[in-house]
């Protein structure tokens, strides 16, 4: 199965679908991973610019993602909007050069400005094409429709707390999200939702069989 991933900031994906990641690429599916922004004001005083952008690579890095399955792009963060139709552009592109069956991108109840911007620019891409589903994270969102489970095994959230292990710039900040009896907390509960040790939960908008 081919699967797209879109994460509008640099470590979205790792956060909502990190386990769902690690799961698809030990199964040997096709993945294709696309970045927005690695947003610059997200770092701690005196940091190098391009530390999130070293930081996400060395996540791609750990999961064993080679160069060509993964693309970054530099569009502003929190000012994705004025951007609107060069990420649709960007999206049909791949649409048309990857295919992708499934696609796995922000909610639409994320409350981020930037995230909303890709979750429309999302279902605009890909409605009549493929399978697409949303990551829920937490704390940007008042709602969130459980309607798909992805069961996942210890060793897929230890590769999940794995990978957001790279992101030291944010577990500097203390980014209480960040923190591994968080990760293992949020993945127990969805878990006990569908009697199972461990879950990742996702909104359904577009599922074709």
């Amino acid at each position: 199965m081919r699967v797209l991933f879109l994460s509008p900031h640099t470590d979205d994906v790792e956060l909502g679908a990190g386990g769902t990641l690690a799961k698809f690429m030990a199964a040997g599916h096709d993945i294709f991973w696309l970045v927005f922004s690695t947003p610059r004001i997200s770092l701690p005083d005196g940091k190098p610019g391009d530390t999130l952008l070293h930081e996400f690579t060395n996540a791609a890095n750990t999961l064993g993602l080679k160069e060509e399955q993964y693309r970054i792009y530099d569009f502003p963060v929190r000012r994705v909007h004025e951007h609107r139709q060069e990420v649709l552009e960007e999206l049909v592109a791949v649409r048309k050069d990857f295919e992708p069956e499934l696609v796995i991108g922000p909610s639409l109840h994320d409350f981020h400005q930037d995230h909303q911007v890709i979750a429309n620019e999302m279902l605009r891409a890909f409605k009549n094409s493929a399978s697409i589903i949303s990551y829920e994270l937490p704390w940007n969102h008042v709602k969130f429709d459980a309607q798909l489970f992805i069961r996942l095994t210890q060793k897929e959230i230890e590769r999940k707390i794995e990978l957001l292990k790279n992101y030291r710039s944010q577990i500097e900040l203390g980014r209480p999200y960040f923190k591994e009896d968080f990760i293992v907390g949020w993945a127990r509960m969805r878990g006990v939702q569908i009697h199972t040790e461990f879950a990742e939960a996702y909104e359904v908008h577009r599922w074709i069989i």
